[in-house]
């Protein structure tokens, strides 16, 4: 059974698109989201100090790292928006984090998610390594489900 009094550990998570299904990637950076405080203040406020205003909140991107496979479902996706279909590119993303088991466990939803940047992996004859590439995806909206 899974020990549940700690922390879930960061190596086990999965990432669900609408379009691909389930993929796999060696890392995952989830973005960050910020609200800018707005100070404002009236001339006849009686204290004099300012007061914090909310304003636009603002997402971080999402990058994914993997290494590189036969699949190029995520490269004809961000295809689609290099041939300007960015609406048609759009779709909801899900990260799902796993316990030790393989259960599920925190899930974070983002909203209107397409890719912005992909970076194809550096070749070199005389190294060791898994070639890996990465996917760098905007989002509008992010949620902790549970």
């Amino acid at each position: 059974m899974a020990d549940r009094y700690g922390p879930y550990r960061n190596y086990r998570f999965l990432l669900e698109f609408d379009s691909v299904g389930v993929a796999a990637f060696s890392e995952c950076a989830l973005p960050d989201s910020t609200t800018e405080p707005i100070e404002y203040r009236d001339g006849n406020d009686v204290k004099a100090t300012v007061r914090k205003l909310g304003s636009l909140t603002k997402y971080g991107n999402l990058t994914l790292k993997r290494g590189t496979t036969d699949s190029i479902e995520l490269v004809e996706w961000r295809k689609q928006v290099e041939q300007g279909d960015v609406d048609g590119a759009r779709q909801s993303i899900a990260v799902v984090l796993l316990d030790e088991e393989g259960n599920p466990g925190p899930r974070w939803e983002f909203e209107n998610a397409w890719p912005s940047k992909y970076d194809a992996p550096d070749l070199n004859a005389t190294a060791n390594e898994v070639a890996i590439e990465t996917l760098e995806i905007v989002v509008e909206g992010m949620e902790r489900v549970s």
